[in-house]
């Protein structure tokens, strides 16, 4: 997911803060909004905050569209409002002024407030224990307001402030100083509101707070608790908590205005945290909302996973019946880019949810259509302008795997509206790919093995040749084809396009761990620079080509796709060693992450999340539908067309 973005820089943000409310029984003082003091520090280089998010904070129901995210070194993070794409608030933090001086926390632990709700708190204390700041987060779900029930122990001579840096409303009580951000006594409520003007924000703020943080909470609780007593109860195999949570991040994701846009995190991680904040990962993707809808459909959310269908079908292009690379929620594209397999996923995600209808049949057909007749540079599909890692063209095995579905998908979905040409045609379009894939894609003369083995990609087709091409992201340039691998040809067998005892999927595994191994994980690709600094700090772009200035760290989605493979090969017990892996990357608060960290500089603990996009809602899926297969005892969501179809034959292994 090496997504890339340049625009825009976030605007100056317009600070609202309001009196507090007061004491039952006092009078309340009349102080204008624009003389309030200025709680806020805004003008950073760093438009928004590190994205390895601890918590995401959002009510089960829409009626509240306000998105909160909690950050790892104590307070809120990105506050979105109204819609995942629109970040109003960078921070909410604290200030401990004691007697030496401002202090920051010496120790921040966040926590699941419970494994039935995705609501969060957060232990902060400073040095020696001199203080402790306890803060609770929750959303009102009648209303857009964030709630933050702030604790404070402190001997005399030390301060707690709020500091505010955002477009909001910020109001609390008891003994809260709007016009300092100064918090006095033990025990406040703070209320960020939100609205169209300053008034109504206020307004908004005032009416969550008087309401009371542990009425709205328990409400919070009450809708996330009826949510997930609409799903399956999570497998004996699963981590039940993670299981949970990783439902309801994906629940979380979707927007409230646009239903169906699942965006891919909550945060921007690295470089992309100085660009426009709409995006990159806060924005739609196909590939990963066919991911999202699967983890879903495992949960048990079936009309999660159908709007997420039905809001692809309304993005679909009507000019050639294409998919945007991604797209703001309310469906405007954003990048330009095109990726063939985005185009197949949603006719695989039609033929999942069953649906055969006239409607859907026009939307599928206009996208096998596009894939059956795709050229573009004297190229023809399956190639691809960019692979599933999305910063290179060429023949790659879980592109094709993705095409080759679904055209079979779409052979399903045509005969049963009575269209047998077309399910004829995209059949035999299927099958010659399907006959053709190793020709492109497998080499018998690379140097990681005696024997056959999938490549990441091939640019020309011809696998055996040393074609080279440049890695990007700091790689390597002029690297030859046939020393660049990655796991993608797993979905070949995910999708029954091949079967799990092919000998050249088997047969490239070893290459896989020995190239790719991260201790019990794996890093994507080779040579990859999707990643933090060899030191640590972030990933940046422009880079200067051979520099190996970033390294690409482990993804544990890889671990869930792993397992599926070792699930369709027969070995139970191996698929469920890798749920285990997979679940070992999670945050202390069950987070999962993009990437953790791998055994190479600046050897931070082996498998913990590194500074990726946290929570990546692909993971999350990913472990989802793993812990459901493990279940059922079998992959469900690999297209029975397919599967049937392919079950008892194999493709070519010749050059011709």
């Amino acid at each position: 997911m090496a997504y890339r973005r340049t625009g825009r820089t976030l605007a100056a943000a317009i600070l609202v803060v309001v009196p507090a409310v007061p004491e039952p029984g006092t009078a309340r003082q009349s102080l204008p909004a624009e003389k309030a003091g200025p709680v806020t520090s805004v003008g950073t280089a760093r438009q928004l905050l590190p994205a390895d998010k601890t918590g995401l904070v959002t009510s089960a129901g829409v009626a509240s569209k306000v998105w909160a995210t909690v950050q790892r070194a104590g307070g809120l993070g990105e506050i979105f409002h109204p819609d995942l794409n629109t970040p109003r608030v960078r921070s909410l933090s604290f200030v401990v002024a004691g007697p030496a001086g401002d202090e920051t926390a010496a120790s921040v632990a966040t926590a699941l407030a419970e494994d039935r709700g995705l609501s969060f708190r957060q232990r902060l204390s400073g040095s020696a224990g001199r203080w402790r700041l306890a803060l609770s987060y929750a959303t009102d779900p009648r209303r857009d307001t964030v709630l933050v029930d702030v604790g404070f122990t402190a001997p005399p001579g030390y301060r707690l402030r709020a500091v505010l840096d955002g477009d909001a409303a910020l109001v609390g009580s008891p003994g809260f100083d709007a016009r300092t951000g100064l918090i006095r006594g033990r025990h406040t409520t703070l209320a960020l509101g939100f609205g169209s003007t300053a008034g109504r924000a206020r307004d908004t703020g005032l009416a969550s707070l008087r309401r009371g943080f542990g009425t709205a909470a328990r409400e919070y609780a009450a809708g996330w608790r009826g949510y997930l007593g609409g799903l399956r109860e999570p497998p004996a195999v699963a981590d039940r908590t993670l299981w949970r949570v990783s439902a309801m991040v994906l629940a979380a994701l979707e927007d409230k205005t646009h239903r169906g846009a699942y965006v891919a995190a909550p945060g921007s991680p690295w470089a992309f945290g100085r660009d426009d904040p709409s995006g990159p990962y806060h924005l739609v993707w196909s590939r990963d909302l066919y991911q999202i809808a699967t983890g879903l459909l495992a949960a048990g959310d079936r009309a999660g996973a159908t709007r997420a269908l039905d809001y692809l079908f309304t993005v679909q292009q009507r000019a050639d019946g294409s998919f945007p690379q991604n797209s703001r929620v309310d469906g405007t594209p954003v990048w330009g880019g095109l990726q063939l397999d985005e185009v197949a996923l949603p006719v695989v995600l039609a033929y999942q949810l069953g649906r055969t209808d006239a409607a859907t049949w026009g939307h599928v057909r206009k996208a096998a259509d596009f894939l059956a007749g795709f050229e573009q540079d004297g190229n023809r599909a399956p190639w691809s302008p960019q692979d599933r890692w999305e910063n290179q063209s060429g023949y790659s095995p879980a592109t094709i795997a993705a095409q080759i579905a679904g055209l079979v998908c779409a052979a399903s979905i045509a005969r049963a509206n009575g269209d047998l040409p077309a399910a004829d045609r995209y059949l035999r379009i299927a099958d010659s790919w399907r006959a053709r894939v190793k020709q492109w894609t497998v080499t018998s003369t690379g140097p990681y093995s005696p024997g056959r083995y999938f490549l990441r990609l091939t640019k020309d087709g011809e696998p055996d040749a040393g074609t080279a091409y440049d890695i990007g992201d700091s790689g390597p340039s002029g690297v030859d084809q046939r020393r660049v691998v990655d796991p993608g040809f797993l979905e070949l067998v995910r999708l029954g396009v091949l079967p799990a005892s092919d000998p050249d999927v088997r047969g490239s595994l070893p290459v896989i761990d020995a190239q790719l191994g991260a201790g019990p994980f794996w890093h994507r690709a080779s040579f990859d620079g999707y990643g933090e600094k060899a030191d640590g700090s972030e990933w940046d772009y422009p880079l200067p080509a051979d520099s190996l200035i970033t390294r690409g760290r482990a993804w544990p989605l890889l671990n869930g796709e792993r397992g599926e493979y070792l699930l369709a090969a027969g070995d139970r017990a191996g698929a469920r060693a890798q749920l285990r892996i997979l679940a070992s990357a999670s945050s202390p608060s069950r987070m999962l992450p993009e990437q953790v960290w791998d055994q190479y500089p600046p050897n931070r603990p082996l498998g913990t999340p590194s500074t990726s996009a946290t929570p990546l809602a692909w993971t999350h899926a990913q472990y989802l539908r793993l812990a459901a297969n493990l279940a059922a005892g079998r992959v469900l969501e690999r297209p029975a067309a397919v599967a049937g179809r392919y079950s008892h034959t194999s493709p070519s292994s010749s050059r011709s």
